[in-house]
């Protein structure tokens, strides 16, 4: 038994061990090898791009997709590294022979790297006792090197390519787990550095040149053999700035702005590089506005610059990566071209410097924080946009003052919207105009908000909804260099009149009107507050007789109970309910009201309230129009609590009574009988005696 739990203690930290030594490389393999055990053994899946030569050890993301940068990528069956096949064997059942270096170059099919090794007289070294880690340039990868480059490296005698390919070199055996992400390590060239950076998805790139086969161990090293021939880097991202013609434009706005000093500092970054081009294809009101604000144009080129290096290699879908800015971009890929923003602008990729990489793009990023607030309205809400513009609101607006724009969705003007008098038009579109910059998280209940046309607007915040008068905002505000914008789903309607006058004239109120004056509670309807009202409509008092709305006049406490019970402490709109769930509301009167949202589409909301003990029915309309309060048009919601039991069989016709008193009856005898058994006469005598004086009450 001690020796099963010692094997198995073992076992366990072993395999704990191999999962803390194995990188991203390595499960990547791992893998792949899993994609192919109906091959034989040590077989590994790969995926090779249709139409090129480019192969990846499968993810499950690219396998399941079939496709890797948008590209079909048909499955390959390859000997996982270090192993080979046996004529007549399945899978690859044979370990590779091990060999020196230089020897294993063959295998490995870098020949050229091993001829150009002969010829520069660096055989004897790789051939010789030490302990090499090799980055060899594939053969495609050297068939691929500018024409011109590669005769200078073969033509200018053994030195050029010797120091070449030592900068492919490292004095010490490394092996893929030994490849850190953001590892600079040095070279057997004068120790100039390497920059290694290791993906989550198993890609390994030195200088952006990708490790293709890896861990092809040796007597005297390791061989990782690459997709590019790589050249020494010694300039910083602010040199290559300064130097490329290309790139004035940016030189100058990263000079402005200044940010080209924290360009030459120690780093990992990758750079999306606006060509001179691209600055030229900006408006010229645009780039002058750029120009001449300081913090809106530091953070426009922050919204270029990404924390992390990301070689184009590395890319094999889209991926969303957060920028110096704050905000996010998405880089990704299609076919051989990166893309930004789902957008193919990269000129050229992976210029490798000492502090990161950068691509050279065609077009100026332009983030939310660079943008003036009208410009961050999109096609959902280009009907507010273009009435603004035509009646010239946009023009009022001052570029140097901070406005927030409360733009409701194309859905929300209807046609007798848009066909009212422009001067009423411009007075709706005003209330949605802010003077000042207000983000979602400033606003709290009870804020009021000062309109382009004078109006104050009423903040309403709810656990799920934040609302401004009777509209509610939707997903999507966004933070422009001079204001916010934020969605509405509706028009606001600022209150124009108060809950009484409203009452008052829609003529549907006169019994609750004039109960609400028998309870001296009509002020309630004209003061300055903030609740919301469930009025019940004059068809809701229809099962109430003129004798028991005298009775209710006739007792003040019970009336005042229950109108009371009719208010809910704060305003509370449509938008404002949770669907799906019961809404509790403290009423004026003391307790809580039930609203539950039953129907939550756009054109049509309905909720209904629940009234504890007694009925629910439901809530026809929403008019939140005046200006204390919120009006609810709902049938006759009565509360029937301890406090007024004497006058609330006034809300029950007397059928119901009726109904009633013989079901206490009946429960009275059978109880009576039920004791009577069980001899208990003297708890017979308390309770039936309870129960006689209740019903008996409640009749009467």
């Amino acid at each position: 038994m001690i020796l099963l739990f010692t094997a198995t203690f073992t076992i366990l930290a072993l395999s704990s061990l191999d999962q803390v030594e194995s990188s991203a490389y390595d499960k990547i393999v791992t893998h792949s090898r899993i994609r192919a055990k109906n091959q034989g053994p040590n077989v590994c899946a790969l995926q090779q791009v249709m139409g090129t030569k480019k192969k990846y050890f499968s993810t499950c993301r690219n396998w399941y997709n079939k496709s890797i940068c948008g590209k079909k990528a048909m499955v390959l069956y390859e000997c996982c590294p270090g192993y080979m096949k046996l004529e007549g064997k399945q899978g690859c059942p044979a370990v590779a022979p091990i060999d020196t270096v230089f020897g294993t170059l063959d295998l490995v099919k870098a020949k050229i790297t091993q001829q150009y090794s002969d010829q520069s007289k660096l055989r004897e070294e790789l051939e010789g006792a030490g302990s090499y880690t090799m980055f060899a340039p594939s053969d495609d990868a050297w068939e691929e090197l500018d024409p011109a480059l590669k005769a200078s490296l073969v033509s200018s005698g053994n030195t050029e390519l010797y120091n070449a390919l030592h900068y492919h070199m490292v004095n010490k055996r490394l092996l893929t787990k030994d490849l850190k992400n953001d590892m600079t390590i040095e070279s057997m060239y004068n120790k100039q550095g390497l920059y290694i950076n290791h993906y989550s998805n198993g890609v390994v790139t030195v200088n952006c040149a990708r490790i293709i086969h890896g861990n092809q161990v040796a007597t005297n090293g390791v061989v990782h053999v690459i997709d590019r021939v790589i050249s020494v880097v010694s300039q910083t991202i602010k040199d290559v700035i300064e130097s490329n013609d290309d790139l004035t434009s940016l030189n100058t706005a990263a000079l402005s702005s200044g940010l080209l000093g924290q360009l030459a500092e120690p780093g990992h970054y990758t750079l999306f590089a606006p060509t001179n081009e691209a600055f030229e294809n900006l408006d010229s009101d645009v780039l002058e506005r750029l120009m001449s604000d300081t913090t809106v144009l530091q953070a426009l080129l922050k919204y270029h610059l990404l924390n992390s290096v990301q070689c184009s290699e590395a890319i094999m879908a889209g991926s969303v990566y957060g920028t110096l800015e704050g905000s996010n971009i998405e880089i990704g890929c299609d076919g051989e071209s990166l893309t930004v923003n789902g957008i193919k602008m990269v000129l050229k990729k992976d210029i490798v410097t000492s502090n990161g990489v950068i691509h050279l793009i065609n077009q100026v990023l332009m983030p939310d924080s660079a943008k003036q607030v009208m410009e961050l309205i999109g096609k959902s809400q280009s009907i507010f946009s273009d009435m603004v513009s035509e009646l010239g609101l946009s023009a009022a607006m001052q570029s140097e003052t901070e406005y927030t724009i409360l733009a409701p969705l194309n859905g929300a003007f209807s046609d007798e919207t848009m066909s009212m008098d422009q001067r009423l038009l411009k007075i709706i579109l005003e209330n949605h105009i802010v003077k000042r910059k207000v983000s979602l998280s400033d606003l709290y209940s009870g804020q009021l908000l000062e309109t382009l046309g004078g109006k104050l607007l009423r903040v309403f915040i709810y656990r799920t909804a934040v609302c401004i008068e009777n509209a509610c905002m939707v997903r999507g505000s966004r933070e422009g260099s001079n204001g916010v914008l934020h969605l509405m789903r509706s028009l606001i309607q600022p209150p124009e009149t108060t809950i009484y006058e409203l009452l008052l004239k829609d003529g549907r109120f006169k019994i609750f009107l004039a109960l609400m004056e028998s309870a001296g509670l009509t002020d309630l309807l004209k003061q300055e507050g903030s609740y919301t009202l469930f009025a019940p409509i004059d068809a809701a008092f229809g099962t109430l007789t003129e004798e028991d709305i005298t009775l209710l006049k006739s007792d003040i406490n019970a009336l005042r109970a229950i109108l009371l019970y009719h208010f809910s402490n704060g305003v509370f709109i449509n938008g404002g309910l949770e669907g799906g769930v019961t809404n509790l509301l403290k009423t004026i009167q003391g307790n809580n009201l039930q609203v539950l949202s039953v129907n939550t589409s756009f054109k049509n909301r309905y909720q209904h309230c629940k009234c504890k003990s007694t009925l629910y029915t439901d809530i026809s309309q929403t008019e939140p129009k005046q200006g204390n309060a919120l009006l609810i048009r709902c049938p006759l919601c009565l509360y029937v609590s301890k406090g007024f039991i004497k006058s609330s069989h006034l809300g029950l016709n007397k059928s119901l009574r009726t109904t009633l008193f013989i079901f206490y009856l009946f429960v009275f005898i059978i109880f009576y009988v039920c004791m009577s058994f069980l001899f208990l006469y003297i708890y017979i005598y308390i309770i039936s005696s309870f129960v006689c004086i209740l019903v008996i009450y409640i009749y009467i």
